[in-house]
């Protein structure tokens, strides 16, 4: 008996190391692997020196071409059970070509993070105007998801925005974390102590512009107030895609230390006390929280940072959108061993209870295998008429393209 097969299609090969959506998109093709699935990964990237191995897990990856017609031929040959698109642009480019050659296979979509979401906080963070949501790039995302028999949604957050704001059915949509091993006590064990860490830490990859700007009001607006009060702290700033912009930011006067790449996210953050991340806009969830959680590092966090993370629990650390406030509950949680334990012990019970792999992955799998595809979509008739009209009009435009490329 074959195996069913399940075609990956990704804007760039996954970087766990440098991204929480490469982390996520590892997470889901080893999810699909234990399940018994074949699977595909295609790109029409080039692969960068910290892409993933992905032939090491078993999966076949293979290059494809954007607005060519050989897209179609490789379709006819792989002929997938489940295509899955990571993230919405890549469903507008390759979804009517899917549609067209695999009409019976499941089409998923990962969204990562509701891309219209964080752009709308963006906005209103650079213009001072309230968040408008209703935007174009809403328009095309919330399409993309119309037209895709199944989401995935990392955040519940999102998940009620979605059903809310722009009622899309609850049938479409399905919210999936991030997936994780549970903490035991021997993992616990293995941490660091209060006294053999020191320090502040900040990671992120700096391509994504919620990093960059959280890294810019830490130099400004943060760090100069702290290092005052906490005069032999340091802070050390790690990330992937650090350009020169962030690593002229390095200043050892000012104890503020730029060292860009992390080998090992998770080393690092654990030598550091505190994970400090006043991020201003973004959406999702933050895989920088979930790693300082496994390595039992307190956070310090704004309400934009924590969103969707803790669910009803108590934070691993402290939340406080307001600058000020935030400077002294950081010196607090540094200098107070109890109130740090503590949060470590909140950081446990929100990996474990609410990002533990075995109690989403049994449940996503039911789904899919269960799910009545014919009827499904008949139930999604605006899905339907989204497809019709953008097929043909993607599907044109992608034609002439084709066609003016061979012409080249």
């Amino acid at each position: 008996m074959s195996k069913n097969r399940i075609l990956i299609i990704g804007p760039v090969w996954p970087e766990p190391t440098s991204s929480a959506a490469g982390t996520r998109m590892i997470q889901l093709i080893i999810f699909f692997i234990s399940e018994g699935y074949e699977v595909l990964f295609a790109s029409a990237a080039a692969k960068s020196d910290f892409s993933f191995e992905l032939t090491g897990l078993g999966v076949k990856e293979y290059e494809i071409k954007l607005n060519d017609n050989s897209f179609n031929l490789f379709l006819n040959e792989v002929n997938p059970d489940i295509v899955l698109f990571d993230r919405f642009m890549m469903e507008e480019q390759y979804g009517w070509r899917v549609q067209q050659e695999c009409p019976d296979a499941l089409r998923l979509l990962d969204t990562v993070d509701l891309h219209c979401l964080r752009l709308a906080r963006q906005q209103s963070i650079k213009t001072g105007h309230p968040v408008d949501l209703f935007t174009d790039t809403a328009k095309r995302e919330i399409a993309s998801i119309l037209r895709c028999d199944i989401s995935l949604l990392i955040s519940e957050v999102e998940m009620n925005i979605l059903q809310e704001q722009f009622h899309v059915d609850p049938s479409l949509i399905y919210y999936l974390p991030f997936l994780e091993e549970e903490l035991t006590d021997k993992d616990i064990q293995k941490w660091k102590t209060f006294e053999e860490r020191e320090g502040f830490v900040f990671i992120g990859n700096y391509l994504h512009e919620p990093n960059w700007n959280t890294l810019q009001i830490l130099k400004t607006k943060i760090w100069p107030v702290l290092r005052k009060k906490l005069p032999t702290a340091k802070m050390n700033i790690y990330g992937a895609y650090s350009s020169q912009k962030v690593m002229q930011l390095h200043n050892e006067k000012e104890k503020f230390y730029v060292h860009g790449r992390a080998d090992n996210a998770l080393e690092v953050i654990a030598n550091n006390r505190i994970l400090l991340a006043p991020i201003q806009f973004g959406a999702g969830m933050k895989g920088k929280f979930i790693d300082a959680m496994i390595v039992g590092t307190p956070s310090v966090t704004t309400s934009i940072g924590a969103e969707a993370m803790k669910g009803e629990l108590d934070w691993n650390g402290i939340i406080e959108d307001d600058a000020e406030l935030f400077i002294d509950q950081a010196v607090r949680l540094y200098q107070d061993k109890t109130l740090w334990l503590a949060a470590q012990k909140n950081g446990v019970r929100i990996i474990n209870e609410r990002y533990g792999k075995i109690q989403f992955t049994k449940a996503l799998i039911t789904t899919i295998s269960t799910l009545n595809l014919s009827a499904h979509r008949q139930h999604n008739f605006f899905g339907q008429i989204l497809m019709h009209h953008t097929t043909n009009s993607t599907k044109y435009m992608s034609l002439w393209i084709a066609e003016k490329n061979a012409k080249n």
